[in-house]
């Protein structure tokens, strides 16, 4: 603690009220008249300017304040906007029409507005004109006080080469360098060859590390000569350079020195600034830790002894390496207030601002208190310098507005800030610093752990700043417990293993404001709008859920599980509410949050059913492409919900749970993480009843510990003599391979609701017959309405399980009424144990959260189901799709069309099993031919012509296998032509998929944050879960938002809450839309837990330019027009290329379905009018190619 002689002139700040600041300058002017020995050499000062921004110039005028002294700020036109202008009594434009860093180095406007405005003092603060000899004397030149060394002592210590020899003149230790500033390489290669490497140059008239470059070989000298150059002459005015010899591993500690017009020199002690990157501090310490008091002597007497001899006047820093001998030598002197001189303030309590301004005046130090016995270290401090940089990329400077700014404060911690504020925007012009963070403690773990506090309060949202950074560097016990270099950051690259910012809440309104603005992110089929109307929950019972099957199968195995089902009496059933029920009815759109609010009804009061269908097929990929979640995330938590219930999914064989082939092991893996996650029964099937495709997906499933349950798909009709190619026997012998395999459960899957009673009968009588103790599942839809009476049939035949959806998601393309069946078997041996009234409350639940789902409920286009399945025997699933898109594509009126198409296209095709993804082929052929007026004899006779669907050419390549009674001919032929084909399974041929190299690719896009979960989702859809993760990157954890909020965003003036997690509610209001800006953006307005924010956000309509595609004329030969409405994915040829007729020239894709244009003659390519992402319409023209 300094001892103060003068109790009307105390140092620190703090001490200094305000009301009594006229009382104590007039006492001070009275004392210094009457009985200072120097009271002829004191002259107060009235007005004081800061040539500086930022938080220097605001850190000057609160000390002027203080001292009752007025205050003048400039500014750039850059900055009109920022804090320090706001900060001052008056403030001024200087360097109009100027860069922005030319603005604050022209003297002579800082100079004229200086004089204008009655300034008697400028304070330099640090960089710009700082350490500039010629801005010194420009002040004095004009009766304008300068704060700071006199305008020889700045001259001499600004010149490196000039300080250097004062140094040695003074027998202060100086590194081997140049004896003045070099003019060309050929000295630095000269000095080289002398001392040689490494050395380092550093700018003659500057420092912060500018103009500063290490060199460590001769073959880099030139090169970072040039560097070293340009970046001083940018920097400083001047770009002369000095070269020395580098000292490897040195600590940097720096003196801060203090001087007054009559030759009395004082210290404050040392800083540690050797935390460094590139030569620029980043952490600063006061006292330096673990510094031997001899070298602390050493170095305080040098700079003491330095400054005395140059006359050194005000506050300045003398710096030093100190090598691992603990050997020291003078690098320079900075004439001037350091960033850091915050640090020794905290630990002298001497306020530094105050004491320049009072020495200015002409006060000397020992008036002023300031002796060096009275100079006292007490604890220690930390400075962290917060900047607007991202040490993930090389602490490259980032830019933007400050959505939120929230600091961190509390006992032992100062700030020096600038424009830190919500709603401040960082310039590119400038320095990137946001704010200064002081913890000071009794020692440097507690001033680390108060730091540590600090920076974890901090909430800086819209640009990225290094505070993860920085909070590694406080965790590090070499930091904390031993001695740091300058090599500190360089060797200690786990300071880059950053903690991701969660940043939820700001997310979270982006993607508001986003919904808001431009309305869902997810396509809407329809224009309808969720309901307003919220779910009730039924009532749930306290406590664990009843024990149900599922504490069956963990306490015997998918074989005792299995017999337990066989011996079970009564009819057991699976509820697919939770996923085919809402994939047939709601385009498979239903989010887990609204899952998650039933769930635990469901484990209370359905706890005797077979299992609860929640997962797989296309859930997975939807989860992630349109509800923006993770898939494995639903599954997870449902888990946790429903304990007792059985989880069954879809697996689609060797395809997984994708649309395409997967390497083997990818498949084994996939069953792997799944059945770790939960689940527990493995509906495995193959879209065409491929035997080699079923028996991998059996294998992968049975080796994950999972049930296995190998499914048939039905098509067709056993009881119909006329249509054998899919006869009873062909699915007996199907099932008896499949037995023979080892199924635990055998699953009969009729998708296109095709089973009828008789037919039913028959073909579970039959299975039964040959399998009595093999459990039979049977799975349909309920598209032509007999689909109670089809499962009632199988029940009697001898099924063990059908599939049911509770009422409100039944009937229609879903599965049949769970409450019919309930209703029907109740008193019955087939009776299923369950409750009607908890059906009924279970179905008011989803009643109601349909209508959440409006815009893409089927009722929407279709108001029936249709007993025309029978013919064209269209899934479901499909059936709701294909009706969707025929009205998004414009062709509603023709659904019809489209339907008999399908049924053309099936046979078109060789009469397929039609499921995921056999029924999207035939679909998509379908819809070709609507598009393009095609007849079937069309199709077959233009066959080696046409365009077809990706996904057709791929069919009859055979990569997704081999359909029962082969390929169609000479159809199949036609259309590829010369086009290679697959021979046996696809996937076969495939190398094994190199996990470790997937998951270390995606931990590079994506961070460390990578689960054994999200290397399966990338390895199933790579470019689905790409653009998830950056979905999620930009907008948070939307799953938190409830379905209303999720689809159409809220309303103004709304009030609601989200839960991020358990204990963590956010509460939103959202406030008001703004205009539009030049940018093309609207700010969105919300209060967030009571604080006012704002979103920008891009308004997609009104920035897209008007844009007229030319479209293709029918009767140009040449002329290739797009076939369908679409993307292009990829354009295949460039101008000038030659092409053959049939030849892909580009890919197009719409509503999930790619389409190969090929070429229509052979040809030049004349010029092409489309590139990748290009959206078209129809005939929209692609290229032009003449023959």
């Amino acid at each position: 603690m300094i001892v103060v002689e003068n109790k009307m002139l105390l140092i620190g700040g703090s001490r200094s009220a305000l009301g009594l600041l006229a009382v104590r300058r007039a006492c001070c002017l009275s004392r210094a008249t009457h009985s200072s020995p120097h009271a002829l050499e004191y002259k107060p000062i009235k007005k004081v300017m800061v040539a500086n921004r930022g938080e220097i110039a605001i850190r000057v005028f609160r000390a002027c304040t203080e001292l009752g002294i007025r205050t003048v700020a400039v500014y750039s036109e850059q900055d009109t906007g920022q804090m320090h202008r706001q900060k001052a009594d008056e403030a001024y434009l200087i360097g109009k029409g100027l860069p922005p860093v030319a603005a604050y180095l022209d003297i002579p406007d800082i100079i004229k507005v200086a004089k204008e405005n009655d300034v008697d003092a400028i304070h330099p603060g640090y960089g710009f004109l700082s350490e500039r000899s010629d801005f010194a004397q420009a002040c004095a030149d004009v009766g304008v006080r300068f704060i700071g060394p006199s305008p020889e002592v700045v001259r001499q210590m600004g010149d490196k080469v000039e300080a250097r020899a004062l140094a040695i003149r003074a027998g202060v230790p100086v590194v081997p360098g140049t004896d003045g500033p070099i003019t060309c390489l050929s000295e630095a290669q000269e000095f080289s060859k002398t001392y040689g490497f490494p050395i380092i140059f550093k700018a003659a008239y500057g420092g912060g590390g500018r103009g500063m470059r290490v060199v460590k070989e001769y073959e880099e000298l030139e090169e970072n000569y040039q560097r070293a150059h340009s970046e001083a002459l940018a920097a400083f005015g001047n770009g002369a350079l000095f070269v020395e010899k580098f000292i490897e591993r040195p600590r940097h500690i720096e003196v801060q020195i203090l001087g007054d017009k009559y030759g009395n020199v004082i210290h404050l002690y040392e800083r540690d600034c050797s935390i460094q990157r590139r030569h620029q501090k980043v952490v600063e310490i006061a006292p330096a830790v673990q510094l031997d008091p001899h070298l602390r002597d050493r170095l305080t007497a040098d700079s003491v002894n330095l400054a005395r001899q140059v006359g050194y006047e005000n506050a300045g820093t003398v710096e030093f390496l100190v090598d691992k001998h603990g050997r020291h030598y003078f690098i320079e002197v900075n004439s001037r207030l350091q960033v850091e001189h915050t640090v020794t303030e905290q630990i002298t309590d001497v306020d530094l601002v105050h004491a320049q301004l009072r020495v200015c005046e002409g006060r000397s130090l020992p008036e002023l208190g300031l002796k060096q016995d009275n100079i006292r270290i007490n604890g220690f401090a930390i400075q962290c310098r917060v900047t607007t940089e991202d040490p993930a990329r090389g602490f490259q400077p980032d830019t933007g507005r400050l959505e939120v700014f929230r600091s961190g404060e509390g006992m032992g911690i100062r700030l020096d800030s600038a424009s830190a504020f919500q709603g401040a925007v960082i310039s590119p012009h400038y320095d990137s610093l946001l704010v200064k963070v002081i913890a000071s403690g009794k020692d440097l773990p507690a001033a680390a752990a108060k730091m540590h506090r600090a920076l974890a309060e901090f909430r800086v949202r819209g640009v990225k700043t290094n505070i993860p950074f920085l909070q590694n560097v406080l965790s590090n016990d070499q930091f904390l417990y031993g001695t740091v270099d300058t090599q500190f950051i360089d060797e200690n690259q786990e300071l880059f293993n950053l903690k991701p910012v969660q940043n939820r809440a700001q997310k979270l309104l982006h993607y508001l404001g986003h919904v808001m603005v431009n309305g869902p992110t997810t396509p809407i089929p329809v224009k309808a709008k969720p309901s307003s109307i919220d779910p009730v929950i039924p009532p749930i019972p306290l406590g664990d859920p009843p024990v149900g099957f599922r504490d069956v199968l963990l306490r015997e195995g998918p074989e005792g599980f299995a017999k337990a089902v066989r011996a079970h009496k009564g009819l057991l059933l699976m509820d697919t509410t939770f996923r085919d029920a809402h994939q047939s009815l709601l385009a498979t759109r239903v989010r887990t949050h609204d899952l998650k609010e039933i769930a635990p009804f469901v484990a209370h009061n359905f706890s005797n059913l077979f299992s609860v269908e929640n997962w797989g097929g296309a859930t997975f990929d939807v989860a992630m492409r349109f509800l923006c979640e993770c898939p494995w995330k639903r599954l997870q938590e449902l888990r946790a919900l429903v304990p007792n219930v059985p989880f069954q999914m879809l697996l689609r064989g060797a395809n997984a749970v994708g649309y395409t082939n997967y390497p083997d092991n990818a498949v084994f893996k996939f069953c792997e993480v799944a059945k770790e996650n939960g689940m527990d029964i493995f509906r495995v099937f193959d879209s065409l009843n491929y035997l080699p495709n079923l028996m991998l997906g059996m294998e992968a499933a049975g080796a994950a510990g999972g049930v296995v349950e190998a499914s048939i798909s039905y098509t067709g009709d056993v009881s119909d003599p006329m249509r054998q190619k899919y006869s009873l026997e062909y699915y007996l012998k199907l099932a008896d391979e499949l037995v023979k395999a080892g199924t635990h459960i055998l699953n009969i899957k009729d998708m296109a609701g095709l089973l009828k009673p008789d037919s039913s009968r028959m073909l579970i009588g039959a299975l039964r017959d040959r399998f009595p103790d093999m459990p039979i599942h049977v799975h349909t839809h309920d598209t032509a309405g007999a689909g109670v009476a089809a499962m009632l049939a199988c029940a009697e035949a001898g099924a063990d399980i059908v599939d049911v959806a509770v009422d409100s998601m039944a009937g229609m393309t879903s599965q049949p009424s769970m409450g019919a069946i309930v209703a029907c078997t109740k008193g019955t041996k087939y009776n299923t144990g369950i409750s009607l009234d908890n059906v009924y409350d279970y179905s008011e639940y989803w009643e109601v959260t349909r209508g959440l789902y409006a815009p893409f409920d089927c009722t929407a286009t279709m108001k029936s189901g249709n007993a025309d399945v029978y013919e064209n025997e269209i899934p479901g699933g499909q059936y709701t799709n294909l009706h969707f898109q025929a009205h998004s594509m414009g062709l509603g009126h023709k659904f019809k069309e489209v339907k008999k198409s399908y049924t053309e296209a099936n046979k078109l095709l060789g009469d397929l099993i039609k499921v995921t993804p056999s029924s999207k082929i035939v679909g998509d052929l379908a819809q070709f031919m609507v598009q393009n007026s095609l007849t079937r004899s069309e199709v077959e006779e233009r066959a080696d012509e046409l365009s077809f669907p990706l996904s057709v050419v791929e069919f009859l390549q055979g990569h997704i296998g081999i359909p029962h009674g082969g390929f169609p001919e000479p159809f199949r032929s036609k259309v590829l032509k010369n086009m290679p084909r697959v021979e046996g399974r696809p996937g076969a041929s495939l190398p094994a998929m190199d996990f470790q190299a997937l998951e270390k690719q995606l931990r590079e896009t994506h961070g460390d944050d990578i689960s054994p979960e999200d290397v399966m989702s990338a390895a199933m859809y790579p470019k689905v879960f790409q653009e998830f993760k950056e979905f999620t990157h930009q907008f948070g954890p939307v799953d938190c938002l409830n379905t209303r909020l999720f689809l159409d965003g809220p309303k103004i003036a709304e009030e609601f809450e989200v839960e991020l997690e358990r204990g963590k509610t956010l509460h939103i209001k959202a406030l008001a839309l703004g205009d539009l800006n030049r940018a093309g953006q609207r700010e969105v307005f919300f209060e967030l837990n009571g604080q006012l924010r704002s979103v920008l956000v891009k308004d997609t309509v009104a920035m897209k330019e008007m844009h007229f595609h030319p479209k293709a004329l029918k009767d140009v030969r040449g002329q290739v027009g797009a076939p369908m409405p679409g993307k292009v994915v990829e354009v295949k040829v460039k101008q000038g290329q030659v092409v053959e007729k049939g030849q892909p020239l580009c890919v197009l894709s719409a509503m999930k379905m790619e389409t190969v244009v090929n070429s229509p003659l052979s040809g030049t390519v004349v010029k092409v009018y489309v590139n990748a992402d290009s959206s078209l319409e129809g005939d929209d023209l692609i290229l032009e190619i003449t023959e």
